[in-house]
């Protein structure tokens, strides 16, 4: 069967356009974050819902420890803080959106474990943190790991405290959500007996509900924070450690903890020392 010329060139700018529109749907840049740096905008996932750590405040600006960091780091990439486009990083979404190259990196409370350090690389850590307990403030038959038994406790989806708990406290009845203000929420409603996550996290959620809940017990595990980035990026994350080295050696690290988490009451520990992972 013969196509005629004008047929075979109406086919030919139909496979065009629809190869454009395959393109421009895909799910993140080509471009590493270096190139990107060297542009002078970034994109940086954090928390939107975490006060004093990643917080998305009324007026759509942004807050907390970890805003601090990615702002000290993008800075030694040579970006202004005004062309930083801060992501939602959701803890189940994390190793998707860096690997998509929806994020350049990831400040969001973001701990270091094999299993991700199959998918991502990191830089750090800069900060150690350890998994806790919050509950109502007239709650006195938690206090500890060990009291969770046969109560509801919530965390958050792909957390490496959700999977502490399901691990080594099988007994407890665990609840996810995509979000700590949804445990939060369930909290104060009676639906769950106890939140868990990092220490510095649930400080920044007792303090900021004046007096409705509080930390309880002993932190039970040792989380190493670090910034999440592409697997491969040996050049991009060896700027970051040394960003992360300047930050706390300049006296940074520490002005950005007491301004943030810091006005909690909640006390800065020593630094961590960078692992060159």
């Amino acid at each position: 069967m013969r196509i005629n010329r004008s047929l075979r060139l109406g086919i030919g700018a139909v496979a065009l356009t629809l190869a454009a529109t395959t393109a421009a749907c895909g799910g993140g840049s080509d471009k590493s974050a270096l190139d990107n740096a060297k542009d002078g905008k970034l994109t940086v996932g954090i928390k939107f819902d975490q006060p004093g750590l990643g917080l998305r405040n009324k007026d759509g600006s942004y807050s907390g420890f970890d805003v601090e960091v990615a702002k000290y780091v993008a800075g030694k990439l040579g970006v202004k803080p005004e062309n930083i486009t801060f992501k939602e990083s959701p803890s189940g979404q994390r190793e998707t959106l860096i690997e998509n190259g929806q994020v350049d990196y990831i400040v969001a409370t973001y701990s270091i474990n094999d299993a991700r350090k199959q998918k991502v690389d990191f830089g750090g850590p800069y900060y150690v943190a350890g998994q806790s307990l919050l509950v109502k403030a007239d709650n006195s038959s938690i206090n500890g790991p060990d009291d969770l038994k046969g109560k509801k406790v919530c965390s958050v989806k792909g957390s490496t405290p959700a999977q502490n708990i399901e691990k080594n406290y099988p007994g407890t009845q665990l609840q996810t959500n995509d979000t700590y203000s949804l445990c939060l929420e369930g909290l104060q409603a009676g639906s769950y007996d106890a939140v868990t996550t990092d220490d510095i996290i649930l400080a920044g959620y007792a303090a900021q509900s004046a007096g409705t809940f509080k930390v309880v017990g002993k932190p039970f595990t040792t989380e190493n924070y670090g910034i999440g980035l592409k697997k491969g990026d040996k050049e991009l994350r060896d700027k970051v450690n040394d960003a992360i080295e300047a930050m706390i050696a300049d006296g940074s690290w520490k002005k950005a903890f007491d301004s943030t988490v810091g006005v909690s009451g909640y006390q800065a520990p020593t630094p961590p020392t960078v692992n060159r992972y």
